[in-house]
Formats: C-alpha cells, sequence, structure tokens
C-alpha cells in the first residue's frame, strides 16, 4: 500500500513530513485592523526586523497617542498598536508569531509542538497600552520632551535603531576602598572583581559576567577620594549602567595616625626622662629608623614637629608633610620615702 503524505497547514507556516516550511509572505491581520496597525505587525523575518519594529511604534506610538491625536479611535489605535509591540518586542512570543502567525499566537500551539515552545496556551494582552509607551519612552509626561511648543515633533537622538527613548543612568554605587598608610605612601595598584549583567546581543536579556577593575593608587592619596569608572553598572535595555565609585578609606595603623598630609606619633615616656631629657626613635613608613633628639622638659601638652617626614603631597609626591611626636608620659604608681624625700628636694627648694 503505498503511503501517504501528511501536511498540515497552520498560521503562516505549513507542515509536511520532511518538517516546517514557511512562506516569506507576512501573517494576515486580524479582521478591523487598522493599517497603522497592520504595518507594524507586518515586519519582516530578518535580522534588521526587530529594531524595524522599534523604529515603527516610536513613529506610531507618538501619533496616535490619545494625550496627541483627536480622532476618536485613537485610543482604539494605540492600543493595538502597543499590543503588537509587546509581541514583537518579546523573543518567546516573537518567535511563535513568526511561526505560527497571529492565529497560532493568539489561539495557542497544537500540543505536537508544545515540547518545542512554552506559549501553548494562547497570548492575552495585558490591556495596558500606556504601560508599554512608559516602558518604551520612559517618563510620567512623555510629551513634554517629545514635542515643542507648536506640536512638532522633537528629533531627541535615540541612539539610532537601537534607542529605547530616553533613557536614564541608574544612581551611582558607593564602595569603599580600604588602604594602608603604607599603601598610601608608596602608592600602588590594586585589582577588584566586580560581578555585572551584561547585554547579550539580542538587546534585552542578560548574563551575569565578571570584570576586572584596575586602580591606580597614587601616593599622597587621601581619605576621601573618589574613583571613578564609568557606566561599569549593570546593563539594562533601557538604562544606561550606574557609575561604580571606589571611595578611599584608611585602615588603622598600629604606630601612625593621619591628618591630612601629616603623621601624628605618639611615644610613651617614664616621667624621669620627660624632666631630663632624651633621644626618641621612631620607624619610619619607608622602615628607615629616626632617632629625634629632645632637649626639652616635656610635659603633658608638649609635641615636637619634625618637617618633611608626613605623608606625600598628592600635588607633588616628591614634597611630604611633617612628623608629629607627642609623649605619653608615665608617672611612677608609687614612690619610697627616700624617692619622695629627694624628689622634694629637686623639685621644691
Amino acid at each position: 500500500m503505498a503511503s501517504r503524505k501528511l501536511e498540515v497547514v497552520f498560521g503562516s507556516g505549513k507542515w509536511s513530513g520532511s518538517g516546517w516550511r514557511f512562506s516569506c509572505e507576512r501573517p494576515k491581520p486580524a479582521p478591523g485592523m487598522r493599517r497603522e496597525t497592520t504595518e507594524l505587525w507586518g515586519w519582516r523575518r530578518s535580522e534588521c526586523g526587530h529594531w524595524k519594529s522599534r523604529r515603527r511604534y516610536r513613529r506610531l506610538a507618538l501619533k496616535h497617542h490619545p494625550l496627541k491625536s483627536n480622532e476618536p479611535s485613537s485610543a482604539e489605535i494605540f492600543r493595538q498598536i502597543a499590543e503588537a509591540f509587546d509581541v514583537l518586542s518579546d523573543p518567546v512570543k516573537r518567535g511563535i508569531y513568526d511561526k505560527f502567525g497571529e492565529e497560532g499566537l493568539k489561539g495557542g500551539i497544537p500540543l505536537e509542538f508544545g515540547s518545542q515552545t512554552p506559549w501553548t496556551t494562547g497570548y492575552v494582552f495585558h490591556g495596558k497600552p500606556e504601560k508599554v509607551f512608559h516602558e518604551f519612552f520612559g517618563g510620567n509626561n512623555p510629551f513634554s520632551e517629545f514635542f515643542d511648543a507648536e506640536g512638532s515633533e522633537v528629533d531627541l537622538n535615540f541612539g539610532g535603531l537601537q534607542g529605547r527613548g530616553v533613557k536614564k543612568q541608574d544612581p551611582p554605587i558607593e564602595r569603599d576602598l580600604y588602604l594602608s598608610l603604607e599603601d598610601l605612601f608608596f602608592g600602588c595598584t590594586k585589582k577588584i572583581k566586580i560581578s555585572r549583567r551584561v547585554l547579550n546581543e539580542d538587546g534585552y536579556s542578560s548574563t551575569i559576567k565578571d570584570k576586572i577593575l584596575t586602580i591606580d593608587v597614587k601616593p599622597g592619596w587621601r581619605q576621601g577620594t573618589r574613583i571613578t569608572f564609568e557606566k561599569e553598572g549593570d546593563q539594562g535595555p533601557n538604562i544606561i549602567p550606574a557609575d561604580i565609585i571606589f571611595i578611599v578609606k584608611e585602615k588603622l595603623h598600629p604606630r601612625f595616625r593621619r591628618e591630612n598630609d601629616n603623621l601624628f606619633f605618639v611615644n610613651p615616656i617614664p616621667l624621669g626622662k620627660a624632666l631630663t631629657c632624651c633621644t626618641v626613635e621612631v620607624k619610619t613608613l619607608d622602615d628607615r629608623l629616626l632617632n629625634i633628639p629632645i632637649n626639652d622638659i616635656i610635659h603633658p601638652k608638649y609635641f615636637k614637629k619634625v618637617p618633611g617626614e608626613g605623608m606625600p603631597l598628592p600635588e607633588d609626591p616628591t614634597k611630604k608633610g611633617d612628623l608629629f611626636i607627642f609623649f605619653d608620659i608615665q608617672f611612677p604608681t608609687r614612690l619610697t620615702p627616700q624617692k619622695k624625700q629627694m624628689l622634694r628636694q629637686a623639685l621644691l627648694t
């Protein structure tokens, strides 16, 4: 018995024993659909078809928005235009419409094709054309920027074919960058790995990818210095990526405290040396050992200034701030009667 060849016609496609075949004709619009909506639905199946649909939506939505058009049917036309773009801007719905036409999109896909696509129950428009318009253009008052005082459309440079209206930049992302005094004294290079969303080629979906940001720390940078990496935040179809800003914070140091470009050092000293002069040893950030003679009587408010031994100046790292040595005078906890008598004779007579 000769075998029969099974052929099924569905929407704009035709299935036979060798698989689906599709005509190059655009799917027929629903009865009663206006010419403008038909124009938007009738995009060609090609790589540039998606961007053509975006250009058409922008032009038609601005033309037929109820706030702009005086035609009684403008609200219904505007809704149909939004519905068409809601389908064409979604890769899944667009793929179903491309294969099966509007009938397959809204009526559902036969069960034998259910394993190849999640769209099996039929598409229903959410009925909010203003939502589509707002997401495309951005802003709550669309015509404050799209039209001049005479009602003529203004060219806002929407970024060519890929523009999605007025893009808004995400707020900056600020992170602390903790550095040691040695890092800020010598300068260094810090590499920081970030994870961010990067748009795929389709312009909608995104993938989380890692990126290494390199910071060249300059000698003398002060706390609060801001390092900005422009537009390195998450990418999206209708946003300008946020700037990533690192703010320098100083780690606590075991020996020094920084004030602007100066370094403060506190040296503990016994009361006897405070009264009889001494030499203070200070190990610097670059591992030099300073021997600072103190020939004055050290009192609680006394300090010693050592010029040029502070932090490098950011404007000119060859110049440095100063080192200030303060003293923590350590008093004895007890004295013998003999020592008390000696102190009375030395200090009170």
